[in-house]
């Protein structure tokens, strides 16, 4: 029996077209579209299908072709997998059919823009390489050109055979899975987690002991470890019945998504095709992006802390390695308050504005709302204080145990001051509303329960224009 789910999830911010749901489906690149723009509207006119899981293996993926006017099905595997968009990309290719001018997301920069960029990647191993700059000196294209620079950088694109072509198509299609609109989980973060994952991999420990092959699947992982992400956390999706949680059986449901959407990717390209190990790489990919679910974090942290403790942990033993692997990852997917202040600060905001965005939603649709996710009663140093104390210390502290290098107290002495200049912002904020006294208190009452402030307007929360997935049940 063959269980049939849509694989893309959908955007928050717009309600689900009704040929959308009816069809089931998305369009698909051919694999002789532009590498620098949208694909030719006459090849996807001609494309269409939805893909659907094995119930008994859910790792393989089988795409059914919807042929043009005609009611059959065919599916397909192995070699010949074409992969479905993202919601968002599928609903960017139906403005093409329908003759909306097509935005192209690869532009020509000019000579001093690409010199700034190319300054940039010549210290790509700093702590304080700051990616907000670097995307917008590559036009927004920070994930594809830091990635295939480190690729390129490590030899990998030649000692594996990677096809340049199937690469970099790769590259576009994965920075375009991402959420732009996403304030947080976005491919800036993406490129940002790939460049402390780099960080991470040239300390001594790790330079001297990983393989090719745990570099490139470390580099890969970082890109692709938020792939799709729609913006709200794990619980959301569950209390909303979401199809993913049904599909993941409430577990670790982001995540497996993030790796099958990679897998997808892969597949599609052909990037690993001619590896004969590729299906092995696959799992190991999966093992290092699952490694990221927050909610296994103490699991993960028990056992790094127990191997250090027994000092037992043996690098030349390649399970030893991927653990390392992962914990590494684990590391660089939450370093942003061990980054310097400037950077640290930003991410802050933009990780609390979609806590909130998420929190808008389920008040407008009448549910529970999640922890952090309230404006009402949780600021951005509230909430990075906690995160600091409680998850981001324990795992750093470990990691400077593991590996004690100049890089380890860096990001430990940024993490005491950041967490000091929160601490200090908070008791700023508490004190001039004391001094606010009863007016302020009067204008919170004012705002009926469940309805965004005047500040969430300024921050652009939107919340009008937000809907519940496809797949949930509105309370």
């Amino acid at each position: 029996m063959e269980v049939c789910y849509q694989l893309p999830v959908l955007p928050l911010d717009r309600p689900v077209p009704k040929h959308v749901l009816s069809r089931r489906g998305a369009i698909s690149f051919s694999s002789s579209s532009s590498l620098f723009g949208a694909p030719d509207p006459r090849q996807l006119s001609q494309r269409r299908g939805a893909i659907s899981y094995d119930s008994s293996d859910q790792t393989a993926l089988y795409i059914r072709m919807l042929g043009s006017g005609s009611s059959s099905t065919t599916c397909i595997s192995g070699g010949r997998v074409h992969r479905l968009l993202s919601f968002q990309r599928y609903l960017h290719s139906s403005r093409l059919l329908r003759g909306t001018p097509q935005h192209v997301s690869l532009h020509l920069l000019d000579e001093d823009y690409a010199g700034q960029a190319k300054c940039m990647l010549e210290r790509v191993g700093s702590w304080t390489f700051d990616i907000f700059l670097f995307d917008r000196l590559t036009n927004g294209n920070s994930l594809i050109t830091l990635t295939f620079h480190l690729l390129n950088q490590y030899g990998l694109v030649e000692l594996f055979q990677l096809d340049m072509v199937k690469l970099w198509r790769f590259l576009v299609m994965v920075q375009e899975d991402y959420h732009s609109d996403n304030p947080y989980h976005n491919a800036v973060h993406a490129a940002d987690v790939t460049q402390a994952m780099y960080c991470y991999m040239q300390e001594p420990a790790l330079a001297k002991s990983l393989t090719s092959c745990d570099i490139l699947l470390g580099l890969i992982a970082a890109a692709t470890h938020d792939l799709d992400h729609p913006g709200v956390n794990q619980p959301f999706l569950i209390k909303t019945d979401h199809y993913l949680a049904t599909l993941y059986r409430n577990t670790s449901v982001l995540e497996n998504h993030h790796w099958k959407s990679a897998v997808g990717l892969i597949r599609e390209t052909g990037l690993f095709a001619h590896l004969p190990d590729s299906l092995n790489m696959e799992t190991q990919l999966g093992s290092l992006i699952l490694a990221t679910d927050i909610s296994r974090q103490n699991d993960y942290l028990s056992n790094f802390r127990t191997h250090l403790d027994k000092e037992d942990l043996c690098l030349s033993n390649a399970s030893h390695r991927h653990f390392i692997l992962q914990m590494a990852l684990k590391c660089a997917d939450i370093c942003n308050p061990c980054r310097p202040w400037e950077l640290s600060k930003q991410w802050s905001e933009k990780v609390t504005e979609e806590f909130f965005h998420q929190g808008d939603i389920e008040k407008k649709h009448r549910l529970e709302v999640s922890p952090l996710c309230d404006r009402a009663t949780n600021t951005v140093g509230k909430i990075q204080i906690g995160f600091m104390t409680y998850v981001v210390e324990p795992l750093f502290s470990e990691w400077a145990r593991f590996s004690d290098t100049r890089l380890s107290q860096t990001m430990l002495g940024h993490l005491g001051l950041n967490k000091a200049s929160w601490d200090s912002l908070q008791q700023e904020q508490m004190s001039r509303s004391e001094e606010a006294g009863p007016s302020s208190a009067a204008a919170d009452a004012d705002v009926e329960p469940g309805t965004p402030s005047d500040g969430a307007a300024a921050a652009g929360a939107g919340t009008d224009s937000k809907e519940i997935p496809q797949g949930s049940t509105q309370s």
